[in-house]
């Protein structure tokens, strides 16, 4: 499956899919002007959006998309290292695959495989109402 990043936060935020299957989604974020905070180290909301959005992409790949949506309901991070250039990777794994909720660990780390932010994030299952 092609996912688009087209005209999305992913897509403003410099985001690449690494890899995408239903047990593992890797995307790349650049460590730049766009990813930022003033004092010129990665943001810690764009390691959540990061982190949010491969999870949100793996739980996508473990639904019916022609009866349901899936939605981030929660989304905690811890941030443990700093960094100020190249590229970060955010890793998604299932913890658990519900009917209707899904979590998801995920690893930030950086090109160096240093652990830069460890997240869990909570995602609803929802039906795709009739129209």
């Amino acid at each position: 499956m092609k996912i688009s990043m087209n005209n999305t936060l992913m897509e403003s935020l410099g985001m690449e899919v690494v890899k995408a299957t239903p047990s593992e989604v890797t995307l790349s974020m650049p460590v730049d002007k766009r990813t930022h905070q003033p004092m010129g180290f990665l943001h810690g909301g764009a390691s959540a959006a990061l982190a949010e959005s491969a999870a949100s992409i793996g739980a996508f790949l473990n639904i019916d998309s022609d009866k349901q949506q899936v939605f981030g309901i929660e989304i905690n991070a811890n941030h443990v290292k700093s960094v100020r250039g190249g590229k970060v990777y955010g890793k998604a794994t299932p913890l658990h695959l519900g009917k209707t909720t899904m979590v998801w660990e995920i690893a930030i780390t950086d090109e160096e495989d240093n652990l830069i932010s460890a997240s869990r994030c909570t995602i609803g299952v929802v039906a795709l109402k009739n129209s």
